[in-house]
């Protein structure tokens, strides 16, 4: 049987226990795309569908040579940047990407967790904005993140694309906002570019309270389908798709915020 072309992808993110999000939902996010994913951890943390009981941040200097380690062996094709809590480590990420020419760089700029606890330090905003972002083709805030990144109070769609467009300017990159913050039967994303281009994506809205991990799913099927080739517009829109499916698989464990089922449109005789 000929060997399919296998595709490397990196997540640079936290670690997250229970398996909801963070590294663990971006990798079964690309086996479940089919390319081949790496990781280079920023921090431990100790979670549930509960909450986040403790978060024990990566060294610098490990994290500098996790991503030596890799860029040096296996180039990756696309990469996603999720949880990096601290300034620090936000220079230490910026820096490698750009020595190594990083393609393809999705940024979720990940501030609170779904249990409400916060994951970026004080001082960590400055250096996203001013390392991090410029390194970026896409970033994909939620509401609440796009409001603290352009200071815009969003209470409807026209205020969305209104951040959007602005946060898209300032950082140079195009930016996802995800408006699954609103009320309604459908959950619509707005693409914006930097040249003012915007492209809305709705889906049906799920019942499933179970939302754990959607925004690392999102961003690692985006890096994913954009890793094989895919335009932005259709890596967004295949990845949409995806995560559409994996809210609305049901899943239902933990007492408190469950998880995605990831694994929704595997199939072969080792799945069964």
């Amino acid at each position: 049987m000929a060997q399919q072309q296998i595709i490397p992808v990196l997540t640079i993110a936290g670690s997250d226990a229970s398996g909801g999000a963070g590294i663990q939902a971006d990798l079964k996010t690309f086996l479940a795309h089919g390319v081949y994913g790496m990781s280079a951890v920023t921090a431990l943390t100790a979670q549930n569908t509960l909450g986040v009981r403790a978060i024990q941040e990566a060294a610098p200097e490990f994290l500098a040579a996790e991503l030596d380690a890799i860029f040096e062996d296996i180039p990756p094709r696309a990469v996603k940047v999720g949880m990096v809590a601290s300034a620090a480590l936000i220079r230490v990420i910026a820096e490698k990407l750009r020595a190594y020419h990083a393609e393809h760089v999705v940024v979720d700029p990940v501030m609170v967790a779904t249990s409400g606890a916060p994951l970026l330090a004080g001082d960590a905003m400055d250096a996203l904005k001013e390392e991090l972002f410029p390194c970026a083709e896409l970033l994909t805030p939620n509401l609440p993140e796009l409001t603290r990144l352009t200071g815009i109070g969003i209470v409807s769609e026209a205020a969305m694309a209104a951040a959007a467009e602005r946060a898209a300017q300032r950082f140079g990159a195009a930016v996802l906002a995800k408006g699954g913050h609103f009320a309604g039967d459908a959950a619509t994303d707005l693409l914006v570019f930097p040249d003012g281009r915007q492209i809305p994506f709705s889906a049906p809205r799920s019942g499933n309270p179970n939302t754990h991990g959607t925004g690392c799913t999102l961003s690692s099927a985006i890096a994913a389908n954009l890793a094989k080739g895919h335009s932005l517009e259709d890596a967004v829109a295949r990845a949409k798709d995806y995560l559409t499916g994996a809210i609305g698989y049901g899943l239902d464990l933990g007492q408190g915020h469950g998880p995605l089922w990831h694994g929704w449109a595997l199939s072969g005789r080792f799945f069964a």
